[in-house]
């Protein structure tokens, strides 16, 4: 059974930073790229992030350029995102998935395996 495991998530002030972890244990699928995306209450589940496993090339929703940061540990098959200056609508459920096709990164319905998500909040 595929498993992916999120972890980080938590309450922080306007302005601080989290730093999201999946990891994806005894995986024996092939894995393309690993993104993350979120869900805020009574809103649509939007892109993040995503990394290319192989090769680590990434790509970024436009309202958290510069302030994320996706990575990835392949031995560990882990990876993480990285949040500063966050604001209080980032708060929202974060979800890290995994697709073994590419594609476009952004498109949530290319992923083929996602994990149980992490709460977000960030007050103000």
């Amino acid at each position: 059974q595929v498993q992916l495991v999120e972890s980080g998530g938590g309450l922080v002030q306007a302005g601080g930073s989290l730093r999201l972890s999946c990891t994806t244990p005894g995986r024996t699928f092939s894995l393309y790229a690993m993104g993350w995306f979120r869900q805020a209450p009574g809103k649509a589940r939007e892109f993040v992030a995503a990394i290319i496993w192989s090769g680590g090339s990434t790509a970024y929703a436009d309202s958290v350029k510069g302030r994320f940061t996706i990575s990835r540990d392949s031995a560990k098959n882990t990876g993480y995102l990285q949040m500063n200056s966050l604001k209080p609508e980032e708060t929202a459920v974060y979800y890290c998935a995994t697709r073994r096709y590419s594609g476009g990164l952004s498109m949530g319905g290319l992923y083929d395996y996602w994990g149980q998500g992490t709460q977000v909040t960030v007050s103000s």
